[in-house]
């Protein structure tokens, strides 16, 4: 039948197939065309018009050209001919270098080894420099896991590593949202949040910039603009709302800082009110933060990287006249314990912070809700650990000082 017809039609055939693609004519083998079902599907279109007794009568044998038009402007020549390379390849090969533009001519080819060679390629290299463009990529060829592995590296180093870079500016709007939602989201702080989206902001307003900018030049550089109304309020802002609603401002307890937000005129006055009235009710109840009902939405966050040095890492955090310190220690068998434990006030280690003119509370005993959350990458996989929501009275002295000790 048609099949048998086929076979003896591609006899008489050259071995050769010449490939008109981005301006350019490529001389393949035809056996291996059968590897991309877009070649094989061009091929089988241009033979089968063929009459098989012509093709029997001429002594020389015919050379086929097929002509493919590619649309996709990430499929360049170089990354074609990578991926036409991978033809004659047991294995694909690919550097990481090129992979978005043969991960896009794999999918024009239709060619599934090479593009999910490219896409574990692109999985196990996620990084500040190419996090961006690999979500992009992965939305685009609907690759699920890529797309919740970028989120997932975005939600422990968007402030870690991708805020310092200028590879920040790259990062879509939806999804900078979405990771500032996340309950997995890695932050030192909540003021950090705020300066890294600050930083996105003024990325976005100025794309002539190649070096990331200092914080001073960015709080200079809002407050320059008009003060008829807030950044926020105005055109040019209001797309950005939503953003700097994900944040937990009312977490940024600092003076200086909320002063500094206050002279940029960034935020609608509403917004620095509510958060100057969560402060001084929290205060005036002795430090209950009783506006704050949503833990999993509202908890203000702290913490910690660690890396393979120092073992020890502590650091004392304060709110509402309340100091903490948070203790993780590392062990031998890649082991590690975290704790808080509630420092005194009157603590050598405190001297810091009471230069700086924080409140003190003389409660003997403080309430907590809270969770230690602790992540690692382990096995090419971030895992998480998590000692669920708690509650507990925090003393001053041992042992109603200390936390629960979670050993993850």
């Amino acid at each position: 039948g048609n099949v048998l017809s086929l076979i003896l039609q591609l006899t008489h055939l050259s071995p050769y197939v010449a490939l008109e693609c981005l301006g350019f004519l490529w001389e393949l083998h035809r056996i291996y065309l059968f590897k991309s079902k877009t070649l094989s599907q061009l091929l089988i279109s241009a033979v089968e018009p063929m009459n098989i007794n012509d093709l029997e009568k001429k002594s020389k044998m015919k050379k086929i050209t097929i002509s493919l038009d590619v649309q996709d402007p990430e499929v360049t020549r170089i990354a074609f001919a990578i991926a036409l390379k991978n033809l004659y390849s047991t294995e694909p090969e690919v550097e990481e270098g090129d992979v978005l533009g043969v991960l896009a001519a794999a999918s024009v080819l239709q060619f599934p080894s090479l593009f999910q060679k490219c896409v574990s390629i692109m999985k196990s290299g996620i990084c500040s420099a190419n996090v961006c463009s690999y979500y992009c990529a992965a939305c685009k060829y609907k690759q699920e896991t890529l797309v919740t592995d970028c989120e997932r590296w975005l939600e422990v180093n968007l402030v870690p590593q991708l805020s310092s870079q200028i590879h920040l500016r790259k990062l879509p709007q939806e999804l900078l949202q979405k990771v500032l939602r996340s309950p997995r989201l890695f932050t030192f702080n909540e003021f950090h949040l705020l300066k890294t989206t600050l930083c996105w902001t003024y990325l976005q307003l100025n794309p002539r910039v190649q070096i990331i900018p200092s914080h001073e030049t960015i709080l200079m550089y809002f407050s320059s603009l008009s003060k008829r109304c807030s950044f926020l309020e105005r055109e040019a802002g209001q797309r950005y709302r939503t953003v700097f609603q994900s944040l937990r401002l009312h977490g940024i307890t600092s003076s200086k800082h909320l002063e500094d937000l206050r002279q940029i005129n960034f935020l609608p006055l509403p917004w620095l009110t509510q958060i100057l009235s969560n402060h001084y009710h929290a205060l005036e109840n002795g430090g209950d933060m009783t506006l704050q009902k949503d833990f999993s939405m509202q908890a203000v966050r702290f913490g910690l990287l660690l890396k393979q040095e120092p073992r020890y890492h502590e650091e004392i955090i304060s709110i509402y006249g309340f100091f903490f310190e948070i203790k993780a220690i590392r062990y031998e068998a890649s082991a590690y314990s975290f704790y808080i434990q509630r420092v005194k006030q009157t603590d050598p280690a405190l001297s810091f912070f009471t230069a700086e003119r924080s409140p003190v509370s003389l409660r003997q005993e403080r309430e907590v809700k809270y969770e230690i959350k602790a992540q690692c990458m382990m096995d090419g996989k971030w895992r998480e650990f998590s000692t669920d929501q708690l509650t507990q009275k925090f003393g001053v002295t041992k042992p109603s000082c200390k936390s629960q000790v979670s050993i993850f």
